[in-house]
């Protein structure tokens, strides 16, 4: 796959998950919609962290030629996932609301406003 081919799957399963992770954020907690609506968003983020993950850095620093510090990112929401899914799991729902609320600002909000940035890609699509 080239890097556009990556950029366009990733923002393929990044942009669904803004709109379900916004969803999950306002309504209410624990209903069978907020259950599977978050295992399509966990799966998602998955898969667009693994995606990142193959597309090298093209601004700033990197290391070992391919990682840059918003990959950084790829790598929270691998490990904040599946921790998330396990609190839940064993009911502890506090851990699970943190980690949720964490990875939606950290690797949507924080993460996906870098990429307007100048010298990334959907500045240069937008701007």
């Amino acid at each position: 796959m080239t890097y556009y081919d990556l950029m366009y799957a990733h923002l393929a399963t990044v942009v669904p998950c803004f709109i379900i992770g916004t969803i999950l954020l306002i309504i209410k907690k624990g209903t069978n919609i907020h259950k599977n609506l978050g295992r399509v968003y966990m799966i998602l983020m998955l898969i667009t962290a693994g995606i990142t993950l193959f597309m090298p850095a093209e601004v700033g620093p990197r290391m070992l030629n391919h990682f840059g510090w918003i990959h950084s990112f790829s790598f929270l929401t691998i490990y904040t996932v599946p921790t998330a899914y396990w609190a839940v799991k064993r009911g502890d729902i506090k851990s699970h609301k943190r980690k949720m609320i964490l990875l939606y600002f950290g690797a949507i909000l924080i993460a996906g406003g870098f990429t307007f940035t100048p010298g990334r890609f959907l500045y240069s699509l937008f701007f």
